[in-house]
């Protein structure tokens, strides 16, 4: 079976959660048996072509491209409100790109509606994202570089969020539970990979240089799971996501989850994490180190169903079931 793995990741495009999910999947079917797999190849014989963004990139190797054109939707336009400047304009673009795919390939199960109603004649599969379980575990030699980059002292708790600096991901929230908290470190991994269309992003950098000594931004980090291994706690303030990779690579690293009360997130990780409604809540959560001791305890085990090699497994299924129809 002949695969092309297509994601527009140059530039700052590369740091998206979109581009990460694709090379997890294209590292993990490279590995398999009786699969030829690409990676934004240019040629045109494949059987599969599966896309993770649908940019002008993807759309002109759509078009010139053999096989059957598989789009993995990992963003609907409901989740460009509150992290993109001019959210609408781009809405009005997911009509004409979903439709030109034979097959979308949806994260969870309740966004199969909303992209039926972008695309009703294309049909859907529910594949979540996966992780490499391999990769994302507790490294003490990761923690000790990490923090000594930093200057956090061992017996400093660090609580990290790893997103976009945008008000959907919740960074409002981020800078205010570090102000009720200065006892606390607390560090956000990630940056404006939309550049200039980032909503807020002005407002954001002034907040930003206002905020107390207890507070890094380290931007992109080439290691990701060194700020995993480097923390105490995972905080997920978002306000909106579909299936999000960094819980699970949290998790995975064995990290307890404080995450935001969405549906989305109750959904997938009830029992694997704690949920806040608001920042009073969340600090209550952070805080409360006896019950974050109890979910570390579960939280790598919680991962095992979403292991990387299962999910691999899914798309391959689905692959040769398209292929033969």
């Amino acid at each position: 079976m002949k695969v092309n793995i297509f994601a527009e990741d140059f530039l700052n495009l590369k740091y998206l959660g979109c581009a990460t999910a694709a090379k997890t999947l294209y590292r993990q079917l490279s590995s398999m048996p009786d699969m030829e797999v690409s990676w934004n190849s240019r040629g045109r014989e494949f059987d599969i072509v599966h896309y993770h963004t649908f940019g002008p990139l993807s759309l002109l190797s759509r078009r010139y491209s053999k096989g059957t054109k598989i789009l993995t939707a990992h963003v609907t336009p409901r989740l460009n409100e509150g992290g993109i400047a001019f959210s609408q304009y781009i809405t009005r673009y997911y009509p004409y790109s979903y439709r030109k795919f034979d097959h979308i390939i949806t994260l969870l199960d309740g966004y199969r509606t909303e992209v039926g109603q972008i695309a009703p004649d294309v049909p859907t599969t529910t594949i979540p994202n996966g992780v490499d379980r391999n990769y994302f575990r507790r490294d003490e030699g990761k923690r000790e570089s990490f923090r000594e980059r930093y200057k956090i002292s061992d017996s400093e708790k660090v609580v990290l969020a790893v997103g976009q600096q945008t008000p959907r991901k919740g960074i409002y929230d981020f800078l205010e539970l570090s102000k009720m908290h200065p006892e606390i470190r607390w560090v956000w991994v990630g940056g404006f990979p939309a550049g200039p269309f980032s909503k807020d992003r002005l407002k954001i950098e002034w907040m930003k240089k206002k905020s107390q000594e207890n507070v890094i931004f380290t931007g992109f980090v080439p290691d990701i799971a060194e700020a995993y291994s480097g923390s105490d706690v995972f905080l997920m303030p978002s306000y909106s996501e579909m299936f999000v990779l960094v819980i699970l690579e949290a998790l995975s690293c064995g990290l307890p989850v404080v995450a935001r009360g969405i549906p989305e997130f109750k959904g997938i990780f009830e029992g694997a994490a704690q949920f806040f409604n608001n920042v009073e809540e969340a600090g209550e959560r952070i805080t409360d180190d006896g019950l974050l001791k109890q979910y570390s305890i579960i939280s790598r085990d919680f991962t095992e169903q979403y292991d990387i090699k299962k999910i691999a497994d899914m798309h391959c299924s689905l692959y040769r079931k398209l292929i033969e129809a």
